[in-house]
């Protein structure tokens, strides 16, 4: 008794596009802030400011990276709470 061929091509695509979102991600949380510190880099050299917008721009690339990620998994999280039946999202505060 094996599974539907249909049902493994759906766990095996459903895999890959994981996967490609987490790499893609892992890119994203990487190069970003890198790129930035370069910008940063290159402009604290141009008008000769220190490391000021260096630092700048590394950290707050890396913190808006950072809160991105977040926001987008509440709103997975969310979606995900939606398909289960029965189960009403957590109503927000002051409501």
């Amino acid at each position: 008794m094996g599974q539907r061929p249909g049902r493994n091509l759906t766990l095996k695509q459903e895999m890959n596009r994981g996967f490609g979102d987490a790499l893609a991600t892992a890119f994203e949380l990487a190069l970003t802030p890198a790129i930035m510190a370069l910008i940063g880099w290159q402009l604290d050299r141009w008008l000769g400011t220190g490391p000021f917008l260096f630092l700048f721009l590394f950290v707050f690339t890396v913190s808006y990276e950072i809160w991105k990620f977040f926001k987008r998994y509440e709103a997975h999280m969310r979606d995900e709470q939606a398909k289960v039946k029965g189960l009403r999202p957590p109503e927000e505060p002051g409501a």
